[in-house]
Protein backbone atom coordinates (compact mmCIF):
# COMPACT_ATOMS: atom_id res chain seq x y z
CA UNK A 1 0.00 0.00 0.00
CA UNK A 2 1.35 3.43 -0.94
CA UNK A 3 1.86 5.96 1.83
CA UNK A 4 -1.33 7.78 2.69
CA UNK A 5 -1.81 11.22 4.17
CA UNK A 6 -2.36 11.11 7.92
CA UNK A 7 -6.09 11.88 7.65
CA UNK A 8 -6.62 9.07 5.13
CA UNK A 9 -4.41 6.68 7.12
CA UNK A 10 -6.46 7.29 10.28
CA UNK A 11 -9.69 6.50 8.43
CA UNK A 12 -8.14 3.32 7.00
CA UNK A 13 -6.74 2.18 10.37
CA UNK A 14 -10.11 2.66 12.03
CA UNK A 15 -11.89 0.70 9.28
CA UNK A 16 -9.32 -2.11 9.25
CA UNK A 17 -9.37 -2.55 13.04
CA UNK A 18 -13.18 -2.60 13.09
CA UNK A 19 -13.07 -5.52 10.64
CA UNK A 20 -10.11 -7.27 12.27
CA UNK A 21 -9.42 -6.04 15.82
CA UNK A 22 -6.66 -8.63 16.22
CA UNK A 23 -4.10 -7.07 13.89
CA UNK A 24 -0.86 -6.18 15.64
CA UNK A 25 0.82 -2.79 15.44
CA UNK A 26 3.63 -4.51 13.52
CA UNK A 27 1.20 -5.80 10.90
CA UNK A 28 -0.31 -2.33 10.57
CA UNK A 29 3.06 -0.61 10.16
CA UNK A 30 3.95 -3.06 7.37
CA UNK A 31 0.60 -2.49 5.69
CA UNK A 32 0.92 1.32 5.80
CA UNK A 33 4.71 1.56 5.34
CA UNK A 34 5.14 3.70 8.46
CA UNK A 35 6.98 3.24 11.74
CA UNK A 36 5.48 1.40 14.68
CA UNK A 37 5.58 4.65 16.66
CA UNK A 38 3.41 6.30 13.99
CA UNK A 39 0.87 3.47 14.22
CA UNK A 40 0.79 3.72 18.02
CA UNK A 41 0.26 7.48 17.87
CA UNK A 42 -2.47 7.02 15.25
CA UNK A 43 -4.21 4.41 17.41
CA UNK A 44 -4.01 6.67 20.46
CA UNK A 45 -5.44 9.64 18.55
CA UNK A 46 -8.35 7.42 17.44
CA UNK A 47 -8.88 6.13 20.99
CA UNK A 48 -8.18 2.54 19.91
CA UNK A 49 -6.53 0.48 22.67
CA UNK A 50 -3.54 -1.81 22.16
CA UNK A 51 -4.09 -5.36 20.90
CA UNK A 52 -4.15 -6.98 24.35
CA UNK A 53 -6.97 -4.69 25.50
CA UNK A 54 -8.93 -5.15 22.26
CA UNK A 55 -8.72 -8.94 22.62
CA UNK A 56 -9.69 -8.83 26.29
CA UNK A 57 -12.81 -6.74 25.65
CA UNK A 58 -14.01 -9.02 22.83
CA UNK A 59 -13.22 -12.21 24.77
CA UNK A 60 -14.98 -11.21 28.00
CA UNK A 61 -18.44 -11.33 26.39
CA UNK A 62 -17.83 -14.78 24.89
CA UNK A 63 -16.69 -16.59 28.04
CA UNK A 64 -20.09 -16.03 29.66
CA UNK A 65 -21.80 -18.06 26.90
CA UNK A 66 -19.69 -21.21 27.38
CA UNK A 67 -21.51 -24.03 29.19
CA UNK A 68 -19.09 -26.97 29.08
CA UNK A 69 -15.91 -25.41 30.46
CA UNK A 70 -14.75 -22.87 33.03
CA UNK A 71 -13.05 -19.76 31.69
CA UNK A 72 -9.64 -20.99 32.91
CA UNK A 73 -10.03 -24.28 31.01
CA UNK A 74 -10.16 -22.67 27.58
CA UNK A 75 -6.72 -22.60 25.97
CA UNK A 76 -6.26 -19.26 24.23
CA UNK A 77 -8.48 -16.18 24.09
CA UNK A 78 -12.05 -16.91 23.01
CA UNK A 79 -12.77 -14.09 20.58
CA UNK A 80 -15.95 -15.28 18.88
CA UNK A 81 -18.63 -17.76 19.90
CA UNK A 82 -21.99 -18.75 18.47
CA UNK A 83 -23.15 -21.78 20.45
CA UNK A 84 -23.81 -24.84 18.30
CA UNK A 85 -22.40 -23.03 15.26
CA UNK A 86 -18.84 -21.70 15.35
CA UNK A 87 -16.09 -20.27 17.52
CA UNK A 88 -12.69 -18.62 17.16
CA UNK A 89 -9.81 -18.37 19.61
CA UNK A 90 -6.25 -17.06 19.44
CA UNK A 91 -3.12 -18.06 21.31
CA UNK A 92 0.23 -16.29 21.39
CA UNK A 93 2.79 -19.08 21.75
CA UNK A 94 5.76 -18.60 24.07
CA UNK A 95 9.19 -20.13 24.62
CA UNK A 96 7.96 -22.12 27.63
CA UNK A 97 5.46 -23.93 25.34
CA UNK A 98 8.25 -25.10 23.05
CA UNK A 99 11.03 -27.62 23.06
CA UNK A 100 14.16 -25.84 24.22
CA UNK A 101 16.44 -27.10 21.47
CA UNK A 102 14.18 -26.55 18.42
CA UNK A 103 11.73 -23.84 19.62
CA UNK A 104 8.93 -25.97 18.12
CA UNK A 105 5.71 -25.70 20.15
CA UNK A 106 4.79 -28.97 21.85
CA UNK A 107 1.81 -30.69 20.28
CA UNK A 108 -0.22 -30.96 23.45
CA UNK A 109 -0.63 -27.16 23.56
CA UNK A 110 -2.02 -27.16 20.03
CA UNK A 111 -4.30 -30.13 20.74
CA UNK A 112 -5.53 -28.56 24.00
CA UNK A 113 -6.40 -25.37 22.15
CA UNK A 114 -8.39 -27.32 19.55
CA UNK A 115 -10.15 -29.58 22.06
CA UNK A 116 -11.13 -26.76 24.40
CA UNK A 117 -12.53 -24.73 21.47
CA UNK A 118 -14.51 -27.77 20.27
CA UNK A 119 -15.95 -28.18 23.78
CA UNK A 120 -16.74 -24.46 24.08
CA UNK A 121 -18.77 -24.32 20.86
CA UNK A 122 -21.31 -26.99 21.82
CA UNK A 123 -24.51 -26.14 23.69
CA UNK A 124 -24.49 -28.69 26.50
CA UNK A 125 -23.48 -28.67 30.16
CA UNK A 126 -21.15 -31.68 30.30
CA UNK A 127 -19.30 -33.33 27.42
CA UNK A 128 -16.40 -35.67 26.84
CA UNK A 129 -14.25 -36.31 23.81
CA UNK A 130 -15.23 -39.70 22.40
CA UNK A 131 -12.98 -39.66 19.33
CA UNK A 132 -10.41 -37.17 18.09
CA UNK A 133 -9.01 -37.41 14.57
CA UNK A 134 -6.09 -34.99 14.33
CA UNK A 135 -3.34 -34.02 11.94
CA UNK A 136 -0.37 -31.76 12.62
CA UNK A 137 0.55 -30.29 9.24
CA UNK A 138 3.40 -27.82 9.89
CA UNK A 139 5.55 -27.22 12.99
CA UNK A 140 4.65 -24.12 15.03
CA UNK A 141 7.57 -22.03 16.26
CA UNK A 142 7.48 -20.25 19.64
CA UNK A 143 6.31 -16.67 19.21
CA UNK A 144 3.84 -17.43 16.43
CA UNK A 145 0.16 -16.53 16.88
CA UNK A 146 -2.29 -19.41 16.50
CA UNK A 147 -5.83 -18.76 15.27
CA UNK A 148 -8.23 -21.65 15.87
CA UNK A 149 -11.65 -21.90 14.23
CA UNK A 150 -14.28 -24.44 15.24
CA UNK A 151 -17.43 -25.34 13.38
CA UNK A 152 -20.20 -27.64 14.57
CA UNK A 153 -20.83 -29.98 11.65
CA UNK A 154 -23.67 -32.12 12.99
CA UNK A 155 -25.59 -33.19 16.09
CA UNK A 156 -26.93 -36.72 16.33
CA UNK A 157 -28.65 -37.40 19.64
CA UNK A 158 -26.06 -36.74 22.32
CA UNK A 159 -23.14 -36.75 19.86
CA UNK A 160 -21.64 -33.54 18.47
CA UNK A 161 -19.25 -33.57 15.49
CA UNK A 162 -16.96 -30.53 15.56
CA UNK A 163 -14.18 -29.62 13.11
CA UNK A 164 -11.34 -27.42 14.30
CA UNK A 165 -8.50 -26.03 12.23
CA UNK A 166 -5.62 -23.89 13.43
CA UNK A 167 -3.64 -21.48 11.30
CA UNK A 168 -0.55 -19.29 11.56
CA UNK A 169 -0.61 -16.33 9.15
CA UNK A 170 -3.53 -18.01 7.31
CA UNK A 171 -1.48 -21.20 6.73
CA UNK A 172 -3.07 -24.32 8.22
CA UNK A 173 -0.83 -25.96 10.84
CA UNK A 174 -3.36 -28.34 12.44
CA UNK A 175 -6.74 -29.82 11.64
CA UNK A 176 -9.06 -32.06 13.60
CA UNK A 177 -12.47 -33.62 13.89
CA UNK A 178 -13.88 -34.24 17.37
CA UNK A 179 -16.75 -36.54 18.24
CA UNK A 180 -17.96 -35.09 21.54
CA UNK A 181 -20.54 -36.85 23.69
CA UNK A 182 -22.95 -35.01 25.96
CA UNK A 183 -23.44 -36.78 29.27
CA UNK A 184 -25.49 -36.15 32.39
CA UNK A 185 -23.71 -36.12 35.71
CA UNK A 186 -25.28 -36.62 39.11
Amino acid sequence: MAKLKKKDRLIEIETILKNDPFLTDEELCERFSVSIQTIRLDRMSLGIPELRERVKSVATNNYDKVKTLARSEIVGELIDLELNKKAISILETTDDMAFEKTKIVKGHYIFAMAESLAMAVIDTNVALTGVANIKYRVPVIAGQKLVAKAELMRVRGSEFIVRVWITVNNDQVFRSKFNLVSISVG
